[in-house]
């Protein structure tokens, strides 16, 4: 039998929840009240999908046969596996994937992204334009 593989699709991203609480383990605090009304939720970034698609449309033209396979364009995911978000939680639908609770929300829904220096170094992100 084959291994079932989740794939996210869009500008989506699959988070792994974290639950019940008001300080996360990379320093964050969360409000009693974020936390109560459940507002806002912690949790680590899985798997992200490829962005939000953009560029013109295919043209069919008179002969729709001869279309030829261009590549879909995505604007790229700021969020990326092994991040840890903070992220509306109204926003987010809960699916359940050979027996592990997730999170699925729109990467507009993520309020903050945490990443290890090493990789913001690795990618050409320079701290000292902040």
């Amino acid at each position: 039998m084959s291994e079932k593989k989740l794939i996210v699709v869009g500008d989506r991203v699959l988070i792994e929840p974290l639950e019940g609480e008001d300080r996360t383990n990379v320093g964050l605090y969360l409000p009693p009240t974020a936390i109560d009304k459940q507002a806002v939720q912690a949790g680590t970034v899985v798997a992200v999908g490829p962005g939000t698609p953009v560029g013109p449309p295919a043209e069919l033209g008179d002969e729709p046969w001869k279309i030829g396979a261009t590549e879909a364009r995505y604007l790229p995911m700021q969020a990326r596996p092994g991040d840890y978000a903070l992220f509306f939680r109204k926003a987010a639908v809960e699916i359940t994937f050979e027996g592990t609770q997730y999170l699925v929300a729109p990467q507009g829904a993520i309020l903050t992204l945490v990443r290890e220096e090493d990789e913001e170094a690795s990618n050409g992100f320079d701290p000292s334009f902040l």
